[in-house]
């Protein structure tokens, strides 16, 4: 194919004839290729760049987050500057900050990069006399490869702790809506010397702030249990109907003693675990203010039982 460098047009035919589309005629013949040209450093600018600065954001990223840790302790705007720890605990956490903050941007464009940087390269080595730097062009191919790769290794470091830290706060979440249940039920107790014989009653309580009410959502009324502890409940002599004296004889068997009202003084609450679902490994159980695994409970009360079984 043959193109007029007059106009442009695009033709099978050979421009000595004229173009077909303007009429433009050559004046000469072509010149001949120089005997010597320069390879070009282009291709390997680009990689070393590309290279270099995936590299340079990773470092400042991390001196970045590494700044911060210190501006934290640090009493004045300046004071930080000279309490950058050096040590390499304090790197490596920077590192790790700076690579969840990069996860998003850095694979995408790693993968551009590998893609694109490794087509470059491949056409460097295949024309070493066309191209110059090859060298370089490997080094640049080799940080685009290893900021991702260094990336990904600092965030996979620091997975199994996060989970951990997020498992603590599912468990501390979970307790400080036992925390304000229990506070609710000291409340109740202390506002009506009982505790309440169904967990909704809990919503006549004041709850300004609403913690009250969010902690009883979706909670499995089934799961509370009251009780009252007999042994120390007071013996009292039983009010008797006014009239009693001058009852009739002959009724003396029926008893009109009218019961003082059950007080209930301990209780009982199964709280779900993170799978917001009873019956499962990690239950809670409330207890008397004291939160515990309700899988533990059952294993310690399962091995008393034992116990007092092979005594016998």
């Amino acid at each position: 194919m043959t193109i007029c460098p007059c106009c442009g047009f695009k033709s099978d035919v050979e421009l000595s004839a004229g173009c077909a589309a303007c009429g433009a005629c050559p004046v000469g013949e072509a010149l001949p290729r120089p005997e010597h040209e320069l390879p070009s450093y282009g291709r390997s600018l680009v990689l070393s760049v590309m290279g270099s600065l995936l590299v340079l954001v990773f470092a400042t990223q991390t001196f970045v987050a590494l700044t911060q840790f210190s501006a934290r302790g640090a009493k004045s705007n300046f004071a930080f500057l000279s309490m950058i720890p050096f040590d390499l605990s304090s790197w490596l956490a920077a590192g790790e900050s700076a690579a969840w903050r990069l996860k998003w941007v850095a694979f995408p464009v790693a993968i551009f990069v590998l893609w694109f940087g490794r087509k470059l390269y491949r056409s460097i080595a295949a024309s070493p006399d066309r191209f110059c730097g090859q060298r370089y062009a490997r080094r640049g191919l080799f940080a685009s490869a290893g900021v991702p790769l260094l990336i990904l290794i600092l965030i996979g470091i620091t997975v199994p702790e996060r989970l951990r830290n997020r498992q603590l706060g599912i468990e501390a979440g979970l307790n400080a809506q036992a925390r304000r249940i229990d506070r609710a039920l000291d409340e109740y107790h202390a506002t009506f010397g009982t505790l309440p014989d169904n967990i909704g009653d809990l919503n006549r309580l004041p709850d300004a702030d609403h913690s009250l009410a969010t902690a009883l959502r979706n909670l499995d009324v089934s799961g509370y249990r009251p009780s009252t502890d007999l042994a120390a409940v007071p013996k009292q002599k039983p009010r008797t109907l006014r009239g009693a004296v001058i009852r009739n004889v002959s009724s003396s068997g029926a008893d009109d003693a009218i019961p003082e009202p059950l007080s209930f003084t301990n209780y009982e609450l199964l709280l779900p675990g993170a799978d917001k679902q009873l019956g499962t490994e990690d239950d809670l159980i409330l207890r008397d203010g004291i939160v515990g695994k309700a899988s533990e409970t059952r294993r310690r009360l399962g091995s008393t039982t034992l116990i007092k079984t092979s005594k016998r």
